[in-house]
């Protein structure tokens, strides 16, 4: 069914107050952009913001960030899908993940004052692997970009009754005014208001969608009779050779999910480590992502949940029903939300799938213009000729990010088609990342082929022999796993490989760049002790990481 003609079966009952709610949100996101501009002078304040932000609020927008189209509609999808399985993208698919990036890997990013991830390459690997990346991350910023659009798009639909084209270019260019207006400055202030808009949206929306079904024992047993007992457990049926609904089984989750997708996201996607690279001091940088841990670990009931609720109102729910998996949480918001609510869910999403998509514009502006427009195109300008080149970049994304909306609106499950994202560009970016961050012998050959390899493995992997019938994997998600699995494993071989073979950097010039060095001049962490116990690094990390495996109990049994 066309999607304008699902979109009239959507149209949510909104009246004057809804609008008004959403009326007064556009408004203070505007008034934030424009209170933004008057701080930008210089191109780091336009990018990083200076680095001067606290970490309460560089940590929140970290999460919120994060809290798009990826996880409302996206885990909504994946919970209708794949059932409590879900789960696995938050307690070994984050955390883990997070609290490395947090307590291992911001050292390297902030002591070394980099302004993007494929510039902390170019310090390593040298201006081969520093321009692949930046290209890389460039096109997967362009592509995500558009999937929130495509969400946007989606509640736009269900609005106003919009065609999805009309929703995708007015989305599309009020992101572009508030960014534009304010750079990372706007983009991180609108996340912390959006992070509680989102809460105040998705909340109202899980607790009577509960009641809808009797609860979650009555939502349990409803699914548990329609799908089986492994639909609402987290590990049951993922025997090595068992059948489930995700269509993985424990090594490919923990390998596949657990380590090089999750790795591979959260510790050199920019779009959240720009947030970070943003805090005041080395100490706020490392505790934003262990910050955002904690709300992390429990999204899910959030996004989750709304989705096994969906799977039970709509039995039928998922391609060629005339309801698609990303429709989930609209539909329930059409049948469940009284009005002035209804406004508050409503501006909630739309405040998702804005932070989602400044987040990727933002980190697309500033690596193409720091990392591909200044030192391989345009070089030694002066710095407004940058700031004013980024703006005329994020202009670009969006609109680049117009058009690959159309892509990701041909995915009945929109999470599927980011973690196909992800296993391409994320995973070998990590391998290469990581290996050479410990192995001080590692060349810039290696890093560069390895960088390629594990990129043109898992595309082929996913399109000639996922797509191409020539194995057998039972749904994408398995098949993303085993193709992050794939990248990572490919691009290690190569560079171990190709570094004995080839010419290592001088170990003088790694000083800050492989563990267990520090650039000269930078300060070193304040030691455990000589910060309150919330401060502390460690501490919040190791915290983070018990509670997400005390949150298994309740669906490993």
């Amino acid at each position: 069914m066309p999607s304008y003609q699902l979109a009239q079966d959507l149209r949510l009952p909104t009246n004057a107050l809804d609008y008004t709610i959403l009326a007064i949100y556009f408004l203070v996101v505007l008034g934030v952009g424009f209170a933004a501009r008057r701080s930008i002078k210089t191109s780091l304040d336009f990018f990083l913001s200076g680095r001067s932000l606290p970490a309460w609020v560089t940590g929140l927008a970290f999460i919120a960030a994060n809290l798009g189209a990826l996880e409302i509609l996206g885990m909504a999808a994946n919970g209708a899908q794949y059932g409590v399985y879900t789960v696995h993208w938050y307690w070994v698919g984050a955390i883990p993940a997070m609290v490395f990036l947090g307590l291992v890997m911001m050292p390297f990013y902030y002591g070394s004052r980099v302004r993007s991830v494929p510039e902390f390459l170019l310090h390593r690997f040298g201006p081969s692997s520093h321009l692949l990346s930046g290209i890389l991350f460039s096109a997967a910023s362009v592509l995500i970009a558009g999937v929130n659009l495509y969400a946007l798009a989606i509640v736009l639909e269900a609005l106003l009754g919009w065609p999805q084209w009309v929703s995708i270019v007015v989305s599309g260019l009020f992101v572009l005014l508030y960014i534009t207006l304010g750079g990372l400055s706007s983009a991180i202030y609108n996340e912390v208001v959006q992070f509680f808009v989102i809460l105040a949206g998705l909340i109202p929306l899980t607790v009577l969608a509960l009641v809808r079904v009797g609860g979650w024992s009555g939502l349990s047993d409803s699914l548990t009779a329609s799908q089986g007992d492994n639909f609402v457990s987290a590990w049951g049926g993922t025997g090595i050779g068992s059948d489930n609904p995700l269509g993985a089984n424990w090594l490919t989750i923990v390998l596949g999910l657990g380590f090089a997708l999750s790795f591979g996201y959260w510790t050199t996607n920019f779009a959240e480590v720009q947030r970070a690279l943003s805090a005041k001091n080395l100490s706020a940088a490392q505790r934003t992502p262990l910050i955002a841990a904690f709300p992390k670990i429990f999204i899910p009931a959030i996004v989750v949940i709304p989705g096994l609720v969906a799977l039970v109102v709509a039995p039928d729910i998922g391609p060629g029903s005339g309801l698609e998996y990303n429709e989930a949480v609209p539909l329930l918001m059409r049948d469940l939300l009284p009005n002035g609510v209804l406004g508050i869910a409503v501006t909630g999403l739309l405040a998702a799938f804005m932070a989602g998509m400044a987040a990727n514009v933002s980190a697309f502006n500033t690596v193409f213009t720091n990392d591909i427009w200044r030192p391989y195109l345009v070089k030694d300008r002066p710095d407004s000729y940058y700031v004013a080149t980024a703006r005329v970049v994020t202009a670009v994304g969006v609109l680049l990010g117009m058009g690959t909306a159309f892509i990701a609106a041909t995915f009945s499950n929109i999470m599927n088609y980011l973690q196909t994202l992800f296993s391409f560009f994320n995973v070998p970016l990590f391998t290469v990342f990581i290996i050479g961050m410990f192995w001080k012998r590692m060349t810039a050959a290696a890093g560069f082929w390895g960088l390629l390899a594990g990129t043109v493995s898992a595309m082929v992997n996913y399109f000639w022999f996922y797509r191409g019938g020539l194995i057998d994997i039972p749904t994408d998600q398995g098949a993303n796993f085993v193709s992050a699995i794939v990248a990572f494993v490919t691009g290690t071989l190569v560079v171990v490989v190709l570094t004995p073979l080839t010419r290592p950097k001088p170990v003088e010039r790694l000083a800050g760049l492989v563990y267990g060095t520090r650039a000269p001049g930078v300060a070193e962490p304040p030691a455990a002790g000589d910060e309150a116990w919330y401060r502390r690094p460690a501490l919040l990390g190791w915290g983070a990481i018990v509670l997400a495996a005390l949150c298994y109990l309740p669906f490993s049994f």
